[in-house]
């Protein structure tokens, strides 16, 4: 299974230890399922990190490294309109060209599609539920 996770996962995920988002990311390093993202998320969420949080160059620079280690990551160019928050579109683009089955994410503009393109767009939540009954 291939999943985008929209750049709010990736924050909460490194931002919140012990949370729901770690316990996401922590599936990819086991090979749960296949994370896909692009440089326009991971530049975003660098931006956000630094921005909101102060997170240092250094810090962010290692952070990036791993989830590269972990992820692919596409080189993707901006093209879609389908939302008005142009972050959203750059998350569908990846989706898109990544061939994601999932878009894991925590935005309302982006769970009220459901599903893109035959992609499913679903909360965290439901995302972990369906990684645990696919475990068991």
């Amino acid at each position: 299974m291939r999943v985008v996770f929209d750049t709010n996962i990736f924050i909460s995920a490194f931002v919140i230890p012990g949370g729901r988002a770690e316990e996401a990311f922590r599936h990819a390093v086991h090979n749960r399922f296949e994370l896909v993202t692009s440089v326009a998320i991971l530049t975003e969420t660098a931006n956000i990190l630094q921005s909101k949080f102060n997170w240092s160059q250094e810090k962010i620079e290692s952070l990036l490294e791993f989830i590269g280690r972990v992820a692919d990551v596409l080189k993707t160019q901006p093209h879609l309109h389908v939302l008005q928050d142009d972050p959203d579109n750059r998350i569908l683009e990846c989706a898109v060209a990544a061939e994601a089955d999932v878009v894991v994410t925590g935005d309302k503009h982006l769970l009220s599609l459901g599903e893109y393109q035959g992609i499913t767009v679903q909360r965290l939540a439901d995302f972990l539920a369906a990684i645990e009954t696919k475990k068991t």
